[in-house]
């Protein structure tokens, strides 16, 4: 299967190609940050580096797992450098070598050598990294396919029309490895659970140490099911408990944070538009790939509306914003972005062709007294242009489809 060119991803790798930076991308597990690196590395020996001016090391693989003491690493790659040659170092899921960061600071010093590495957990977008490596690097996240991505990939089906595509968007997963399965359902369901398996097991119980992997699984299946709903640790332990669990409020805290360090959900936490405040209590989930709840929750019905909220935050922070949702007295914004130093305010519907919809949807955005872009967001056609004291409606998928700036 050709590579899907990742252009957003890839032009960060060329903009820092010359800067003096360690080159740090993380993301959930199969993302394609592997691929990522293969495609710029193809880029590299197409525009004349040797093939021996670039050192790849991939830890998943066992030909590797006698690199994983960071000396033996460290010896193994100052073997490898050619003196007075530009060097290029792909450390990959290098959260299996303890202390990789002391590899990866005796390489920085060295004249002509560029590294650059990947990880499949949030301690890369940590303040523990930004101690370890103390201000020397650059971070790149990454998340499975856009749509756009996904519509490239099937630029061959000509004849397929925009919402059958998302269909497949949310139904068959955002992960790029399903591109090669076809429409076969059962063998893109049982890719999803490889992953999810391998995402519990290697990347939440092995590195929190994890008790009680069912309580785990139950934890997630409740954030998967209650996807864009106001939850905390409170309401899952009372749910859990009313099933017949015995569960504490603390234990319920720590798995959530370990499903977020596996990059597997992303907590959005409420902001007081009037008290420009960040607030503490109640947050949203979202998950990192939506195919992944109808995996968890096969017999559930589709919460469509819930669902395409998740696409749209996760095309905000795949454009670079920081997202919140709103709190007003009065009512809810879906989502508050906000990206160098500017803000912009979003609602998230199916259709608001019913009169009653539309009413409901512009109000909270009609309390906001600022002049910061206003968005509503729908599946319709008809008024997709439409503008309502300056908030402005959009086609959902053509907003999907468009360049971030």
């Amino acid at each position: 299967m050709k590579l899907i060119e990742r252009k957003q991803y890839l032009d960060f790798l060329r903009n820092h190609r010359y800067t003096d930076a360690i080159i740090v991308v993380s993301g959930i597990r199969r993302c394609g940050k592997s691929t990522l690196f293969q495609l710029y590395k193809d880029e590299l020996l197409a525009q004349g580096v040797q093939p021996e001016q670039i050192i790849s090391i991939n830890f998943e693989d066992l030909k590797y797992e006698h690199l994983q003491a960071y000396r033996s690493l460290y010896e193994y790659i100052l073997e490898r450098l050619i003196p007075n040659q530009e060097m290029y170092i792909f450390l990959d899921e290098i959260q299996h070598v303890p202390n990789f960061e002391k590899v990866v600071d005796s390489l920085y010093i060295k004249d002509k050598v560029k590294v650059y590495i990947t990880g499949s957990n949030a301690y890369f977008m940590s303040s523990e990294m930004a101690t370890l490596l103390s201000g020397r690097y650059v971070q790149l996240d990454m998340l499975p396919l856009s749509f756009k991505e996904f519509r490239e990939a099937h630029q061959n089906d000509e004849h397929q029309l925009l919402e059958e595509l998302y269909q497949k968007y949310i139904q068959y997963s955002s992960f790029p490895g399903i591109l090669t399965l076809g429409d076969n359902l059962p063998m893109i369901l049982d890719y999803l659970q490889g992953i999810f398996n391998t995402i519990v097991l290697k990347d939440i119980i092995a590195r929190s140490k994890i008790g009680d992997p069912q309580l785990l699984e139950s934890v997630a299946r409740y954030l998967f099911a209650n996807i864009g709903s106001l939850i905390n640790p409170t309401k899952i332990k009372n749910s859990l408990i009313s099933a017949g669990r015995k569960v504490d409020g603390r234990t319920i805290e720590r798995y959530i944070s370990a499903l977020q360090d596996a990059l597997l959900l992303y907590q959005v936490n409420r902001y007081d538009v009037r008290g420009k405040e960040v607030l503490q209590l109640n947050a949203k989930y979202y998950a990192a790939d939506v195919a992944l709840k109808q995996f968890l929750l096969p017999n559930r019905g589709e919460d469509t509306g819930h669902i395409l909220e998740n696409i749209v935050f996760l095309e905000l922070i795949r454009r670079g914003y920081k997202v919140y949702v709103g709190h007003l007295q009065k009512g809810e914004i879906d989502f508050i972005a906000q990206k160098h130093g500017t803000i912009e305010y979003y609602q998230v519907s199916q259709s608001v062709l019913d009169p009653h919809t539309l009413e409901r949807e512009l109000k909270p955005l009609e309390q906001i007294q600022d002049h910061y872009p206003k968005f509503l967001l729908t599946f319709d056609v008809i008024n997709k242009n439409a503008s309502y004291n300056g908030i402005q409606q959009r086609n959902v998928l053509e907003w999907l489809l468009e360049t971030p700036s």
